[in-house]
């Protein structure tokens, strides 16, 4: 049986189209509601076309000392240029960037997962501290 750590690819987000790239406030207060943003494909853009797409982005926190990940999003991506006339046919493509707020009492991580249909399951991790 496979664990975690090989089925879940991970890389330099700067040189890969699949990790997901976490931005986050560099100050973020107790208790303050603050934005997170993911995107898939900043610096080398990912091709989502119907073929080739990022299907889903799902997003946990996992607070210092605790000990499970709490999810706070799952976004589904759907639009990759398929029609009732066929693949590529749309003019409609759906970015894999998605945000979300929320607020936390604890510092702790940010783990994020995403999935490409032909290239698997990646993932990527942020520590944030709360002031």
């Amino acid at each position: 049986m496979k664990g975690l750590t090989e089925i879940f690819q991970s890389a330099d987000w700067k040189n890969e189209k699949h990790v997901p790239v976490i931005e986050v406030p560099e100050v973020i207060k107790k208790g303050e509601n603050f934005k997170v943003m993911i995107s898939v494909g900043k610096k080398i853009p990912h091709p989502n076309t119907t073929e080739h797409h990022i299907a889903w982005i799902d997003v946990y926190f996992l607070p210092d000392g605790e000990k499970f990940p709490i999810n706070l999003s799952k976004f589904s991506i759907s639009a990759h240029g398929a029609s009732s006339q066929g693949p590529n046919t749309s003019t409609v493509y759906t970015h894999p960037e998605v945000s979300l707020t929320f607020k936390t009492d604890k510092s702790g991580e940010l783990i994020v997962f995403s999935y490409c249909n032909i290239h698997g399951l990646w993932t990527n991790s942020q520590k944030i501290s709360i002031s």
